[in-house]
Order: structure tokens, then C-alpha cells, then sequence
């Protein structure tokens, strides 16, 4: 199995507390930031981690490793705290740098201080965010309850040149492929014998729990 991803959100306001909950609820380790210590202490039992303490201290960041994450959500509604952890995570060569934009402004200086990814709360919902955080082959995913859902994938690289029988996706993660664009067209059901190929995406349906674990084996 691949070795986990590993995250940090700073700023544990409504978006931030999402998204960060969602990535435990998905079997990740998260280290949430939030300069209030009482909403930290709430939030001690949830999270693998949780410190207290004003993101723009470069020291502290250090102190906490910032540089070891593979992601950092940075969620602050300050923008001089959001501008200045998103600077301070460059610096560190942090590889994710997903901020949530106030404004196309604040959007735009992001961009120029080191941001990979900007989100609008108002266009993505914390889960969505999270989703795509996880997995670099995500699209997109539709939420059919709260234990059942479908993602849309572009098709891993480790599925190109193999069909569906010799993946056995069933047996081996409990998730089905329902749905297949391959050259432009749409496959429901995909042909068991199609050969995946570069290009093509697949819809997959299965339990929040499955799918997080074929995520991360893909």
C-alpha cells in the first residue's frame, strides 16, 4: 500500500473544521492549526493533531515540520494570515498549497505567493474539496447518501492496458465500474473485455469506506 497522504489545515473555521473532519473521516492523518484555543480543545478529539497558534509565525510553522506535508488547506478568513501561510509554505516547498480565496483578488495574490489550488467555499463544499485533495485522479463524485457515493476518475495509470476482468475491482477493493467515456463515447455498462487505455474516465460506485481504500491503492 502506498504510504498516506499527509495534511494540514490551517484555520479551523466552518470550511476548515469540514474539510479537515471529512479527510479523518477518509482515513487520513490531519493536523489542524487555529489561532483560537478553545476552538482547537473542541476539536482535540476529532483530529489526529491539533495545535494552537498564529499561522504567520515562520518559527512555529517549523517547529510543527509544515515542510513534511504533502497538503496544506490554508482556510483562514484573515488575508494577511492567509497571504502570509501561503508565502511561508512556498518557501518550504510545500507540495499542495490549496487556499480558500475570499475574492478573485485574494485569489490572484495567492496565485503569485506560491498557491497550486484556489477554492471558493461558495462553488465547492468542504467533502467535494476533500475528495479531490485525496486523489490527483478525481473529477468529480456525486454524493448518493451518506454511505454511498460515485466518483468520476480519469482511468489510473496501473488499469491502462487491462479490462475489467483482469482488474476484478469487486474482489479486490468492493467497488464497481458503472459507467466508461472512452474516444468520446459513453459505455453503460462498460464492456467487461474493454482495455483501458490514456484518456478514458470511469465512474466507480461503492461505500464511503471502499472507495476511500481503492483510492488510495490506484
Amino acid at each position: 500500500m502506498a504510504d498516506k497522504k499527509q495534511f494540514a489545515v490551517l484555520g479551523l473555521g466552518r470550511f476548515g473544521k469540514n474539510v479537515a473532519l471529512t479527510l479523518e473521516d477518509m482515513g487520513y492523518e490531519v493536523l489542524g492549526v487555529d489561532r483560537d484555543e478553545n476552538v482547537a480543545a473542541e476539536l482535540s478529539e476529532s483530529l489526529t493533531h491539533v495545535v494552537s497558534f498564529d499561522f504567520r509565525d515562520s518559527h512555529t510553522l517549523d517547529q510543527i515540520g509544515i515542510a513534511n506535508f504533502d497538503t496544506v488547506v490554508i482556510a483562514s478568513k484573515n488575508l494577511e494570515a492567509s497571504l502570509m501561510a501561503t508565502m511561508l509554505c512556498s518557501e518550504r516547498n510545500v507540495p499542495e498549497i490549496v487556499v480558500k480565496a475570499i475574492d478573485e483578488r485574494h485569489a490572484e495574490m495567492a496565485k503569485r505567493l506560491g498557491a497550486t489550488k484556489i477554492i471558493f467555499s461558495e462553488r465547492d463544499t468542504a467533502r467535494r474539496v476533500a475528495a479531490h485533495l485525496v486523489s490527483s485522479n478525481v473529477v468529480d463524485y456525486i454524493e448518493l447518501d451518506a454511505e454511498l457515493k460515485i466518483l468520476k476518475l480519469d482511468v489510473p495509470p496501473k488499469f491502462i492496458g487491462k479490462n475489467l476482468i483482469e482488474l476484478n475491482l469487486r474482489a479486490a477493493y468492493d467497488v464497481n465500474i458503472i459507467a466508461l467515456i472512452s474516444g468520446g463515447k459513453t459505455l453503460v455498462p462498460p464492456p467487461p473485455q474493454h482495455v483501458f487505455s490514456a484518456g478514458d474516465e470511469i465512474f466507480v460506485i461503492g461505500t464511503n469506506v471502499a472507495l476511500s481504500n481503492f483510492e488510495r491503492n490506484i
